[in-house]
């Protein structure tokens, strides 16, 4: 099962209590995986989704929230005969309309409100609710990557209204969703690890929250010990290259006969750098005598480098 199966199997198990969480779970995935037609006279609701746990929870939730039974079938696509969906059908008319009532979709006077998009709130005064809304925003029509390659958490959504609400949902837990189209859909996502943890922990899927937590703590060392060894790598390239700059100079110097003319400490620098041609600048200041500070050696060597250029020394570019 993939990472995303694995969240869905969890929140899918939630224990919900509350009637008004189990409504705005509902509403939400009618929302997302839901679809409300007329036939003969008579509307039906059917939910539709490839995810056996989605279709349970949602059976689960209409009996719970109002004693509602739902008949679900499975039916194999054509394209794809291993591929199976499970139908959630409500044809009952008195059955319909509980679920209309409960769920807000059918107002008091018999109006159906648009779209179950449920921008006007009623379900989601409280923030529980809305927790239990996103979450059964994700079941409908959520996924996630798996954080051992990607971090990416998305909910497709119909129509830019719904993916509007979320996006307001997501920003009253403090989480910055952003909003995409693709193929005719908009998608609500979240692309930082914190995010979709904080995500995973409001929706209530505390294993894969861990699980996420995990993978995050090891890429983040591998990630610290891949910068430290480029960092030293770096720091090791650059001391080479500085020594091999300053043995050339002092080379030049040399062939101009003109070292035994310097100043006795820059003599005796010049010695210990050819002789110690890998040595660091700590290394060089402690063999000097007496010992020198780290800013003595280098101010000497640079002064080695200063002299040799002013005798006709050229650097060569790969030595910058």
């Amino acid at each position: 099962m993939s990472f995303s199966g694995e969240v869905k199997k969890e929140l899918a198990a939630v224990d919900v209590r509350a009637r008004h969480c189990q409504l705005a779970e509902l509403a939400a995935i009618l929302s997302g995986s839901g679809k409300i037609y007329m036939q003969n006279g008579q509307m039906h609701i059917t939910l539709i989704t490839e995810n056996v746990q989605v279709a349970d929870r949602y059976v689960t939730l209409l009996q719970a929230a109002g004693d509602i039974a739902v008949k679900m079938t499975q039916a194999h696509s054509v394209q794809q005969k291993n591929k199976i969906s499970y139908l959630a059908e409500l044809t009952e008319e008195e059955a319909v309309r509980k679920a209309f009532l409960m769920l807000k979709i059918l107002s008091k006077d018999g109006h159906i409100r648009e779209n179950m998009t449920l921008t006007d709130g009623l379900l989601l005064q409280k923030s529980c609710c809305k927790r239990a809304f996103l979450r059964g925003a994700f079941l409908a029509t959520g996924s996630m990557s798996n954080p051992k390659k990607s971090y990416h958490f998305e909910i497709v959504c119909s129509d830019q209204c719904k993916a509007r609400q979320l996006q307001e949902l997501f920003g009253a837990f403090q989480l910055e969703a952003k909003i995409t189209a693709r193929k005719g859909h908009e998608i609500v996502y979240l692309k930082e690890g914190s995010q979709i943890v904080d995500a995973l922990n409001i929706m209530g899927a505390h294993v894969a929250l861990m699980d996420l937590e995990n993978v995050r703590i090891i890429k983040e060392m591998r990630n610290d010990i891949n910068r430290r060894v480029n960092c030293e790598t770096a720091n090791i390239h650059k001391t080479v290259n500085a020594a091999y700059r300053q043995q050339e100079a002092i080379r030049f110097i040399k062939k101009q006969k003109a070292l035994s003319e310097l100043p006795q400490q820059l003599q005796e620098i010049a010695t210990l750098r050819m002789e110690y041609p890998e040595a660091s600048i700590l290394e060089l200041s402690k063999l000097c005598c007496p010992p020198v500070g780290k800013s003595g050696v280098n101010h000497r060597l640079r002064k080695l480098e200063e002299i040799a250029e002013q005798m006709g020394y050229e650097k060569r570019n790969d030595q910058s």
